[in-house]
């Protein structure tokens, strides 16, 4: 897969009466390219207004900032009155990591926010979550302690002088905090009973902080303290999950209502199954469940994986199968339609690029008959060892769930799963093929009117052309990973499926020749020869050794088929 990387933005504005004002912020969010605004919610008890935005971490810290500029001038603190605990007009602004980055990233991309709010405007700014590295002062709530109102003395504390911006307080635009946070699910799971004292005693038995331990009757007996007079717990089940018991006269059913506060401790489907263990033992049963707000793609994937290897079927298939099983296995449909392009974040960004891979197979070719020379040999080298992932990934599933083979399903399932990787790697390699084409064609386009222009567009030329080169090696690399998976399908794949091989071998061959030439006619530009030379070396080492491990396997399927 592509790896792009993904983060949410959640600022909370100082501001939820004004629809005019909030309009305004949200406007220069809408103005930065490629961020996509998921949600606006206003209150106007607390006066507040939080939006949630999207996109890669560039462009969503270029948001954030002009958002935080722009709440500044419009909002006065000292004139705010709400219910929430505030200190600024931008409160506070979280950074969640969505995909293909880590919280660490995350905080530095947080950090690198907070120095330019600090460095460009009047505004004091706090560090907090992850971002900050002194856990004396990373919890939200200690910080803002004071509120608004109590800064003005609080700032001039040693202890609590900003992480950046002006020691001094800002009476019209308030302080602001600044961090980064794992991402928060908010999930809803359905009993087949009403009640609502049921519904928290399972809610108890899963979440982190469980239940209060109490003498002779666990729901009713006094409660037992410890030495320092506190309440001694009983820890649940689920770690990083928040959860109470309710009922929702809507439905006329009770809910555990869930907060998952950081899904790659407790997974989704790993808090389902726990509640349905509790209902269970309780008396009731799980019927379904449903989100609240989105969720990333990965903990859709991971649900999906995880009740096929509990049916024990093979995990390498599409998403789009993955998200269907998952779907199933929680009842995320049970009370209203669940749209995996409405609820899941990464379908819901705007996908402002037209991708090669988006179109029809007939669209496709079209497209790359046209005069433009992009699409190429490298998308159509990228692309041909996509199908030769496909294929070998096919006769994998195959194999898993052959009759008489059941034994087998775990084995041929970790084929097929690491092929639905490098199909992915691939496709995504057939528009990036086109787009670092692209990238020396801008570079290309670059001023070139001063002495400084034009080393400056030399260099732009120099690196888009390097990647240019990169870009089919990454393709043979990652189709020659292909070949070790065709080897044990020959050997130990469902023979009736051997030709489904070879083909897939075939193709490969075309990917890695095709993409070697890719290099070769790239990296001939080049001025660095010193890199040219190494990148070129390492390809044409890679081409034979994927010739000779390719042939050798055809040679083994003609034994097979005694040509």
């Amino acid at each position: 897969m592509s790896g792009k990387q993904i983060i949410e933005c959640v600022p909370n504005f100082s501001e939820g009466r004004n629809m005019e004002i909030i309009k305004q912020i949200t406007n220069v969010i809408e103005s930065v390219s490629g961020v996509t605004i998921l949600d606006v919610d206003p209150g106007k008890a607390t006066n507040r207004t939080v939006v949630t935005f999207v996109g890669s971490p560039d462009e969503v810290i270029d948001a954030a900032y002009h958002a935080i500029v722009k709440a500044g001038e419009l909002i006065d603190m000292s004139k705010h009155t709400g219910e929430h605990p505030r200190m600024g007009a931008t409160d506070v602004c979280p950074l969640i990591p969505v995909s293909g980055i880590s919280m660490e990233e995350t905080a530095e991309y947080a950090v690198k926010l907070a120095k330019r709010v600090g460095q460009h405007t009047q505004i004091p700014v706090y560090l907090y979550g992850y971002a900050q590295k002194d856990t004396a002062r990373n919890n939200l709530s200690v910080i803002r302690a004071g509120e608004y109102e109590g800064f003005f003395k609080k700032i001039k504390q040693t202890e609590w002088a900003p992480d950046y911006g002006p020691e001094d307080f800002n009476a019209k635009t308030g302080a602001t905090c600044i961090g980064a946070r794992d991402f928060l699910i908010a999930y809803n799971v359905n009993l087949n009973t009403k009640s609502t004292r049921i519904a928290n005693r399972i809610a108890f038995d899963v979440r982190e902080a469980g239940r209060v331990l109490r003498k002779g009757n666990p729901y009713t007996g006094e409660i037992v303290k410890d030495e320092n007079g506190e309440e001694v717990r009983i820890p649940g089940k689920c770690k990083e999950v928040k959860a109470i018991g309710w009922y929702i006269e809507e439905y006329g059913i009770a809910q555990i209502s869930a907060n998952l506060t950081n899904y790659n401790i407790t997974p989704l489907h790993i808090l389902f199954d726990e509640i349905n263990s509790s209902a269970i033992s309780r008396g009731v049963r799980v019927t379904g469940s449903e989100l609240v707000g989105l969720i990333p793609l990965k903990a859709m994937l991971d649900a999906g994986k995880h009740y096929l290897r509990m049916q024990e079927r093979s995990v390498g298939v599409s998403d789009k199968e993955l998200i269907d099983i998952a779907i199933k296995s929680l009842g995320l449909d049970e009370l209203t339609p669940f749209d995996p392009q409405k609820k899941i974040i990464e379908y819901r960004m705007k996908h402002e690029e037209k991708l090669l891979v988006d179109l029809s197979c007939t669209d496709f070719a079209n497209e790359t008959a046209t005069e433009s020379p992009a699409p190429g040999g490298g998308s159509i080298a990228a692309y041909s060892g996509a199908l030769a992932a496909a294929l070998t990934t096919m006769v994998a599933n195959v194999s898993a769930n052959k009759k008489g083979w059941e034994e087998k399903w775990s084995y041929f399932g970790d084929i097929a799963e690491k092929g639905q990787q490098i199909k992915d790697k691939l496709l995504w390699l057939v528009d990036e093929d086109t787009r670092s084409f692209n990238g020396i064609m801008d570079a290309f386009k670059l001023p070139k009117g001063t002495e400084e222009e034009t080393r400056s567009r030399s260099e732009a030329i120099e690196s888009a052309s390097y990647y240019a080169s990169e870009v089919p090696f990454m393709t043979m690399e990652t189709s020659f990973g292909i070949l070790d998976m065709a080897k044990e399908m020959i050997l130990n794949g469902n023979p009736n499926t051997i030709s489904d091989v070879a083909a897939g071998i075939l193709c490969n061959k075309a990917s890695v020749q095709a993409a070697y030439y890719n290099v070769v006619i790239n990296a001939g530009g080049l001025k660095n020869r010193v890199k040219a030379e190494e990148l070129l070396g390492r390809s044409k080492d890679l081409l034979q050794k994927n010739h000779d491990l390719a042939d050798s396997l055809l040679q083994m399927v003609e034994e097979k088929l005694k040509l």
